[in-house]
């Protein structure tokens, strides 16, 4: 079973996260979802956080790890928010179990394919050598020589835990994201459709949401809108999280 953190009562809202990410990622902004009438459910998906650890890692068993957590929790109706690889697993769950979901929030990705492209980020976890026992600061100066961006590394850092006493881990299954890393860009499969209120966000420095991707969206979600967060890039929800919780509350909420 899927681990979670659940705030709040009345409509259930999933959170689901991106790639290397955990339910962490959304706290704050699961607190103020919670405050607004939403018993929130930020999941860790398999191979992240606290969950399992499984060699099997495609969209579809990601799905119906969420099915399977939505029934024993007796979850119906409920409001999916999912990032990046969270948006594909929350458009992949919404086209498949249209009962299940009434409303739909993808932030900054669609239904296309997308060419790997997370090589260096790879690298630099990959580099890092956890037999030598490493403090905390000499996994990050490891990282730095493969990932420049500080907000990037501190992302990844947050996934550094203590596995026993001087002994530092990742909490998510790098040996599996290595060998298959080609599906975190697999495109919705033709035909699906979930024609209920779905609203993409995007940020407005992300190339990840394109105008010309608009035709694809429409063929799959057709009561979509698009919303864009301006000056803010992939990691819209932590960029600006005061201004992607008014956007999906103002959607949520009508």
């Amino acid at each position: 079973m899927l681990y979670s953190k659940i705030e709040g009562s009345g409509t259930p809202l999933l959170i689901l996260h991106g790639f290397l990410g955990m339910s962490d990622n959304w706290k704050s902004l699961a607190v103020q979802y919670a405050a607004n009438g939403f018993e929130v459910h930020a999941l860790d998906l398999r191979n992240h956080g606290r969950s399992f650890h499984s060699d099997e890692f495609n969209y579809h068993v990601m799905v119906n790890d969420v099915v399977d957590y939505c029934q024993s929790k007796n979850l119906n109706h409920i409001a999916v928010i999912g990032h990046s690889m969270g948006g594909k697993i929350a458009m992949l769950l919404a086209t498949s179990y249209p009962s299940l979901v009434d409303n739909l929030i993808v932030a900054d990705i669609v239904p296309k394919y997308y060419a790997p492209h997370h090589q260096d980020i790879l690298a630099g976890l990959n580099a890092v050598d956890f037999t030598i026992k490493p403090s905390r600061q000499e996994v990050e100066n490891t990282l730095m020589d493969y990932i420049p961006d500080f907000g990037t590394r501190q992302f990844l850092l947050k996934s550094l835990y203590w596995e026993t006493p001087g002994q530092l881990a990742f909490r998510f299954n790098l040996a599996v994201f290595n060998k298959e890393i080609e599906i975190i860009g697999h495109s919705l499969p033709d035909g699906l459709v979930f024609d209920k209120p779905t609203l993409f966000i995007r940020g407005g420095n992300s190339k990840y949401i394109l105008d010309s991707d608009w035709d694809l969206i429409l063929k799959h979600f057709p009561n979509a809108d698009l919303a864009t967060i301006p000056n803010v890039g992939h990691w819209l929800h932590a960029e600006n999280p005061n201004e992607f919780v008014t956007k999906s509350l103002s959607f949520l909420t009508n």
